[in-house]
């Protein structure tokens, strides 16, 4: 169960996707306001490309715009969106798995690196992290990113993922024990290949 205040953020986040529906443009400017950083990092987490994210939570957002006179209010406006959120992707994937990847360098993605800033504190940390969770698996992912850096609490982000609320918390779980236990092999072979 949600905290009160938690609770309250998410009604009124409903709240102005269901005025919204009526065409209120204050509403639709504060539904997306209040929802955008979360679907674009779970669909940057979802093993989107990092530059794809920004398509991906536009993308989000017109289907969800599109079809706001679909939504009833029977569950929270969040899980709503993070559900449009994850069919983008699946989507996205398909799509781009069925096309083939042109590039004007051989080595592409050194090409890509070498375009990234470097100097933003945190930077380091950011690709440590998405590297990471790249090693999980796709589900053990999707449950870990909705719970711990959405924050969606386990029984929404079962409703996103479609599984029961036991699955998730499993897979949280052992995301988690995953995650340490790379950190922890890390931190070992850091000094070995210091000496080195």
């Amino acid at each position: 169960m949600l905290p009160s205040r938690e609770q309250s953020k998410e009604e009124s986040i409903t709240a102005w996707a269901l005025a919204a529906r009526n065409g209120d443009p204050d509403a639709v400017d504060r539904f997306v306001r209040a929802l955008h950083r979360d679907v674009r990092h779970y669909v940057a987490y979802l093993g989107a490309d990092p530059q794809t994210a920004d398509d991906l939570t536009q993308d989000t957002f017109l289907r969800a715009l599109g079809s706001l006179h679909r939504f009833e209010g029977r569950s929270s406006a969040r899980i709503w969106l993070l559900s449009i959120a994850r069919r983008a992707v699946v989507d996205s994937i398909r799509y781009s798995s069925s096309r083939p990847r042109l590039t004007a360098t051989d080595d592409w993605q050194s090409a890509a690196e070498s375009t990234q800033p470097r100097d933003v504190p945190g930077f380091d940390d950011g690709i440590a992290l998405a590297e990471l969770l790249d090693t999980l698996p796709d589900d053990r992912r999707e449950a870990f990113v909705l719970t711990q850096m959405v924050g969606l609490p386990y029984a929404e982000a079962a409703l996103v993922s479609d599984c029961p609320i036991g699955t998730v918390r499993s897979r949280v779980a052992r995301a988690r024990t995953s995650l340490i236990a790379w950190l922890d092999e890390a931190e070992h072979c850091a000094p070995v290949a210091a000496a080195a």
